[in-house]
């Protein structure tokens, strides 16, 4: 098995997002209360403190390379990172805290997520599970990874079976009546929910196919997983099956569709 430590970059950067998940759960377990931002979506402590480990900890690790995070994007200081027709540009998107919503409830799918973006597509991603202990990881096409409380193994999303897909879908949000309307054409098996940025390691590891987002999102929100779903066979599609691209104006995202392995046709 290729491990993740052939890959130092990788490796810290895991560091980083270990380091930010123990700092999350000591506010996790302490009752954690939280504000209201502009958008109206609640920010706490621990989202703060996460952050700020975080982007010291890229800051050192990657000086040259600008960073881009929710809660310093928010408080509108961004850096510039160059024109989304630049091939060359390079830089971080990070979620200290992604979905602080179960985070508040008591809920454990909760991620901490940590996304290096060349030109506009993500070449590695840490998709950090505190409070399960788990983390998923990938620096390129065949090298993404699942750890879990010490042990590690290569993932690769899967095929669907030919009985149906297992569709995921948010907890927190989505509109049910555009899930149902895009899913009519589909022979679906299950639908399942999950938090955050969970679901897109779930569709690395292959226990889930299909993930239509059909609601708003950020790049923060999706970068890292994206990284990892793409490294294990999978991907990210606009709804006019494009390639989601990261890097846009306002790093909002349009409606997307994550899935595993395509069908042979």
């Amino acid at each position: 098995m290729i491990k993740i430590a052939e890959s130092d970059l990788l490796a810290a950067v895991m560091a980083i997002a270990h380091k930010a998940g123990e700092a999350i759960m000591v506010h996790y377990h302490d009752m954690p209360k939280a504000r209201l931002k502009a958008d109206s979506s609640p920010v706490t402590a621990a989202d703060e403190e996460a952050e700020s480990i975080i982007v010291e900890g890229l800051s050192r690790l990657t000086p040259d390379i600008p960073i881009i995070s929710e809660e310093a994007a928010a408080a509108g200081a961004a850096p510039a990172i160059g024109a989304p027709s630049d091939r060359s540009r390079r830089f971080w998107l990070v979620d200290p805290l992604d979905g602080t919503k179960e985070f508040l409830t008591g809920s454990d799918e909760f991620t901490v997520n940590i996304a290096l973006i060349e030109g506009d597509r993500p070449v590695l991603g840490v998709l950090h599970v505190p409070a399960l202990g788990t983390t998923y990881a990938a620096d390129g096409p065949g090298r993404a990874f699942h750890w879990h409380k010490g042990e590690e193994r290569a993932i690769s999303a899967r095929v669907p079976p030919p009985d149906g897909v297992i569709v995921l879908s948010s907890r927190s949000h989505g509109d049910s009546e555009a899930l149902n309307m895009y899913l009519a054409d589909h022979e679906v098996l299950d639908r399942r929910i999950a938090g955050s940025a969970l679901k897109f390691g779930l569709l690395a590891e292959g226990v889930a196919d299909l993930y239509p987002r059909l609601g708003r999102t950020m790049e923060w929100d999706t970068a890292a997983g994206h990284a990892v779903l793409a490294a294990a066979g999978g991907g990210v599609s606009t709804l006019d099956e494009r390639e989601l691209a990261y890097g846009k104006p306002g790093f909002e995202n349009p409606h997307f569709i994550a899935r595993g392995r395509p069908r042979a046709t």
